[in-house]
């Protein structure tokens, strides 16, 4: 009989959410996506080192200012993290830009030129990367603006059907609703436990699913951020799962069965919709969770960078 992951494996692609490269051997995923929180874990083992000094001593042959070295040498170790990823999965690797121009279009913009230009420089083809860029409305506009000059973006810290939306009307490659950081605020509000049928943040990704189906948008829905096994059996059938190496083995480990929940042929009863920015900002006012698990998201990535900063700052001298 077939283990969970192999059933698994026969309704929905399966991601890997991590930047362990043994890990991924392993499980041997299709996709494989980072974030700085990764990163940071990735950039402090020994067997990662040959890595953070490569792009060391290319962000000091730029011969910068100190502070642009710096910012030189964390998109070079972006870089050289993704570039081995790309070795290890035949499919997609996100990289993800600066959590701090999340709310800065043009900037926005400009970094992903500039991470794609390094990915080119480094003999990987962009038909293999996704830009990943948090879904704030500035940032879905910019993905707008770089899917139409041909450079494919995921669209992360994604926490409502409103955030959804707009990154379909903008033509996103994919999107990366957060099912256990959703779960985590209505148990902590609500002072409850919620079944895997009942999850909210199971319900929000099935329901952006059979919203595109339904409309027939072709950005694919990536369930991210899960906290057991029981959110990944309910979107069995989604189109992509990034799952954390813990969690692989574990369904690795299962043999009990299981049964596919999402399926394209599913609709939606909403009609379809399209958000101007007021409307867009007014709905994420009205949802307590999407704006504070999207605020929260951000600064999270923004500490971790941070402290990969302080990692790489002695190194550049």
């Amino acid at each position: 009989m077939m283990n969970c992951l192999q059933q698994l494996r026969q309704y929905t692609t399966v991601v890997a959410d991590t930047g362990d490269f043994d890990a991924i051997k392993t499980y041997q995923p299709e996709d494989a996506t980072t974030n700085p929180s990764l990163l940071l874990k990735a950039a402090q083992q020994a067997s990662y080192q040959h890595l953070v000094q490569a792009a060391v001593a290319a962000a000091r042959a730029e011969q910068n200012t100190p502070e642009q070295r710096l910012e030189a040498a964390m998109d070079h170790l972006s870089i050289a993290f993704g570039r081995e990823l790309t070795q290890v999965v035949p499919g997609y690797v996100s990289t993800e830009v600066d959590a701090r121009l999340s709310f800065d279009r043009q900037a926005t913009v400009d970094k992903a030129h500039r991470l794609m230009a390094l990915y080119e420089a480094a003999g990987v083809g962009r038909e293999r990367i996704l830009i990943k860029v948090a879904s704030t409305w500035e940032g879905i506009q910019a993905a707008r603006e770089l899917e139409q000059a041909g450079i494919r973006c995921n669209l992360t810290l994604l926490f409502s059907l409103p955030q959804a939306i707009a990154c379909a009307e903008a033509g996103v490659t994919l999107i990366s609703p957060f099912v256990g950081r959703i779960l985590d605020w209505y148990q902590k509000t609500n002072d409850r436990t919620y079944s895997a049928t009942e999850d909210p943040g199971v319900q929000s990704v099935q329901a952006i699913y059979r919203y595109y189906k339904t409309h027939g948008y072709d950005t694919i829905v990536m369930g991210a951020s899960f906290r057991n096994e029981g959110e990944i059996e309910q979107l069995a059938g989604c189109d992509r799962l990034t799952i954390s190496p813990a969690l692989l083995e574990s369904l690795q480990q299962r043999d009990n069965t299981l049964t596919r929940v999402l399926a394209p042929e599913q609709t939606s009863d909403l009609p379809r919709l399209s958000l101007n920015e007021a409307e867009f900002r007014w709905a994420m006012n009205e949802d307590a969770m999407a704006t504070e698990k999207l605020a929260e998201g951000i600064r999270t990535f923004h500490r971790d960078a941070e402290a990969l900063r302080d990692l790489l700052r002695p190194m550049l001298g």
